[in-house]
């Protein structure tokens, strides 16, 4: 066998070695395009939460227009609305006025709530209280929900969308007492009675009774519905069809009709059940 002969193996296992780092450099070129681009991908990802969870307001999708039930106010700052004889079922709403998430849940199905219980359908309670514990929010929430209780209660409603409307950046401070004067005189409350009792914080011992109820109810986050005392979430929390059929499974009967026209009278203080678990609120 000649020398070129026996070279001819070694030769090859050469080639075949170059060839194996090639491809392995390649495998490696590869996969740092790869992970780039995951990362890259991570990164858009990222800021576009950023971005919408700093985005802007969530279009009103609820806007009902139409007569509200009579209101009245019942222990600890709380309003019902119903219309007369409408005992149940009983919707409770726990919000607070700071809390991002409630206001979100106000232009999804503020309308259908008020829709509700001025067909007849549900009586209404709203149950506002202080959830934040640290300032800036709790400040804001203590003065808001002291204004609201004090208030007159035919201008409660209106004035309890306006607060919503006029929410403080979370984060920052507002809900300052010159505001929610101004607030509520744009609503024809110019009673000096009710500036007294804003700029005195004169309602704030119901305030902490609301807070202290609602936490007795096992409501630690906001928002909070409770239908006939049990958490109302899922679609119904989303959308007005599925609240009024949620609804009315809990009274037994049909869907309800498309929205009517109220009548006068004044709700009962039945203030129905509460309890339930908290559903997760702020995002």
């Amino acid at each position: 066998m000649s020398e070129q002969d026996r070279g001819a193996p070694g030769r090859r296992r050469l080639a075949e070695e170059r060839a194996r780092d090639a491809a392995r450099q390649r495998r490696r070129r590869l996969l740092v395009v790869v992970l780039g681009t995951v990362a890259l991908a991570a990164a858009v990802v990222a800021v576009s939460v950023v971005a919408l969870s700093r985005g802007g307001e969530e279009p009103l999708a609820d806007n009902y227009t139409g007569p509200l039930a009579p209101a009245t106010r019942l222990e600890n700052g709380a309003v019902a609305m119903a219309r007369p004889g409408v005992t149940a079922p009983v919707l409770e709403v726990y919000e607070d006025f700071q809390c991002p998430a409630c206001k979100t849940l106000e232009r999804r199905i503020g309308g259908t709530i008020k829709q509700l219980a001025a067909e007849g359908e549900a009586k209404v309670v709203y149950r506002p209280f202080q959830l934040f514990q640290q300032d800036p929010p709790m400040s804001n929430s203590r003065r808001a929900a002291n204004a609201a209780a004090c208030v007159p209660v035919a201008e409660w409603v209106p004035y309890h969308d306006k607060l919503f409307t006029e929410q403080p950046a979370e984060g920052g401070s507002g809900f300052a007492a010159e505001d929610l004067v101004r607030w509520a005189a744009d609503l024809g409350v110019t009673d000096p009675a009710f500036a007294s009792c804003v700029n005195g914080n004169q309602r704030i011992g119901l305030v902490e009774k609301a807070s202290a109820a609602a936490g007795k109810a096992g409501v630690d986050a906001t928002p909070y519905l409770a239908l006939n005392g049990q958490k109302v979430d899922g679609d119904a929390l989303h959308s007005g069809d599925e609240l009024k059929k949620t609804v009315a499974q809990a009274a037994g009967g049909p869907p309800p009709a498309p929205a009517g026209t109220g009548s006068d009278g004044s709700a009962d203080g039945d203030t129905g059940g509460t309890g339930g678990l908290p559903v997760p609120a702020r995002s």
